[in-house]
């Protein structure tokens, strides 16, 4: 049995410089408190934004989630020009005309340890841009593990409170696997990072938007990408029982971008395999791919 394990990560262990609370700062110096409630309790949210050959894609819907996300934990920051210091992070980083992403990173910042909201907090801002392999996805198979999804009842929140995901991700990782996708109540969610789509009759499905899954940028964007190739979505979860009678099954998520699952696992058996992408699965990945180069 063959499993590819792709690690699409940073490519150095850490950035050289980062943006935190107004200032740009080598890694080593950027230090928070230990009552920031970020270290503390989790209490933050994050984004990840592409950028390919330096120009970046889908940056104000990135922006918008973050936005979302901030509300929906009532967690008030306004970070005058960010999308020029995005730009910045890329060129400070070398990385003005190579594949890379910005990470984005707000806490509530730093208060006395209360499980209440405290009241006039400065928030904690982090930022920086890392180089990413985003090259030759299209070339990519890989495994995939099914498990209950254990997560709390927000996934529709990019909390940086990821205890659950990085358990299920480091799961799959050590069976050989690239993802842990998870289900509730025997109906497909989506991976510990990444979205998840079927195809069964020429028509695609997914698991609707709300809060069992992440809004995810590069999920919103392959759906459009099926309306302009004339492919019918159907945002219905699939059953535990259906996957066997997939046709094609593939993953989506920023750095992910669209990849061809070859094979599902639960308990070590296997449930699913189709070892080449199907045509829908190329047709929507060369799509992605001149969008996304300019081509």
């Amino acid at each position: 049995m063959s499993r590819h394990i792709i690690l699409l990560s940073m490519k150095n262990s850490y950035p050289s410089e980062v943006y935190m609370n107004g200032k740009w700062l080598p890694a080593a110096e950027a230090t928070v408190s230990v009552f920031d409630r970020g270290f503390m309790f989790g209490d933050g949210i994050y984004e990840v934004t592409p950028f390919y050959g330096g120009k970046p894609f889908l940056l104000q819907e990135h922006l918008d989630r973050m936005s979302y996300c901030l509300k929906e934990i009532d967690l008030e920051f306004e970070k005058k020009d960010l999308k020029k210091l995005i730009f910045e992070a890329v060129d400070r980083a070398g990385l003005a005309q190579n594949d890379c992403a910005v990470y984005l990173q707000v806490t509530r910042g730093k208060a006395p340890r209360t499980h209440h909201f405290p009241q006039q907090v400065e928030p904690t801002f982090l930022m920086y841009a890392f180089a990413v392999q985003l090259e030759g996805f299209e070339d990519r198979k890989l495994t995939i593990k099914l498990s209950p999804d254990i997560r709390w009842q927000r996934c529709d929140i990019k909390s940086i409170s990821l205890m659950a995901n990085t358990m299920l991700n480091s799961e799959a990782i050590q069976k050989g696997h690239f993802e842990n996708v998870l289900f509730r109540n025997n109906r497909i969610t989506e991976g510990s990072h990444s979205s998840i789509f079927f195809i069964k009759d020429q028509k695609v499905y997914t698991h609707p938007e709300g809060p069992e899954i992440l809004s995810g940028i590069t999920r919103r964007f392959v759906i459009e990408l099926c309306t302009e190739l004339e492919i019918e979505v159907i945002e219905e979860a699939v059953s535990l029982e259906e996957l066997s009678a997939m046709e094609g099954i593939f993953l989506t998520g920023t750095t992910t971008q669209i990849l061809h699952v070859t094979s599902v696992f639960q308990n070590d058996r296997e449930l699913y395999n189709s070892s080449e992408a199907g045509a829908i699965t190329k047709k929507l990945q060369e799509a992605f791919r001149k969008k996304t180069r300019g081509l």
